[in-house]
């Protein structure tokens, strides 16, 4: 069976409870107005996660922060992971998260969850090295050795031992690892206008993708 990155357009709706199968083609013109805690979720919404995001909204803006985010997500995922993530879903680019940003935001880590848990193949609620060259093979991203190890250090759980493999990749930072590998390649390869595999750039583009890689 194949697997490929989620995505994020087409986690997102505008009717959360129901088929979450809107595609996200168009970021709107202006920020729409958050819903109230008074005025009631979206017609058709989800109550629980309605619920939940009235809960981490503490400061009962309408909209979440970084910080609130992180809560909704019972600080599973790092601040970078979840400052990630709201680059992503922040579509109307507000620096919060709105209640439909945020259940298109809930189903997309639902479906990283079910791909972590398939290439999880010992279940140790972690990611090894070999799981990783796996799950990156399965996405369509042939890494080389030195690659895959520098990867699997660079987002590993915990500093690496002297001896013994490094320690796994925890859900939060693989879904980091995986996106920014899908970011960078889609990059290049807008870069890579002969596609044959080399790009040429100067300093500035160069400093430019590494800054905006997540």
């Amino acid at each position: 069976m194949s697997y490929y990155t989620p995505n994020p357009a087409s986690a997102y709706t505008s009717n959360p409870a129901s088929s979450y199968s809107s595609n996200l083609s168009r970021y709107p013109s202006s920020r729409p107005r958050p819903y109230s805690h008074q005025q009631g979720p979206p017609a058709g919404s989800d109550p629980q996660l309605w619920q939940w995001f009235c809960a981490v909204d503490t400061d009962r803006s309408g909209a979440l922060s970084v910080t609130e985010l992180q809560d909704a997500l019972v600080n599973e995922f790092d601040l970078d992971t979840v400052k990630m993530l709201m680059n992503i879903f922040d579509t109307d680019r507000s620096g919060t998260i709105g209640f439909n940003e945020f259940a298109g935001l809930w189903k997309y880590i639902a479906e990283w969850q079910r791909v972590f848990k398939h290439f999880d193949r010992d279940h140790s609620g972690s990611i090894e090295g070999r799981e990783l060259a796996e799950a990156l093979r399965n996405f369509g991203y042939n890494l080389s050795p030195p690659l895959l190890q520098a990867l699997e250090i660079r987002y590993a759980s915990g500093a690496p031992s002297a001896y013994g493999p490094p320690p796994g990749i925890t859900f939060d930072r693989f879904v980091r690892a995986c996106v920014t590998v899908k970011t960078l390649t889609e990059t290049f390869q807008r870069a890579d206008h002969d596609n044959d595999g080399w790009i040429q750039l100067n300093y500035e583009e160069f400093l430019k993708i590494s800054l905006n890689a997540p």
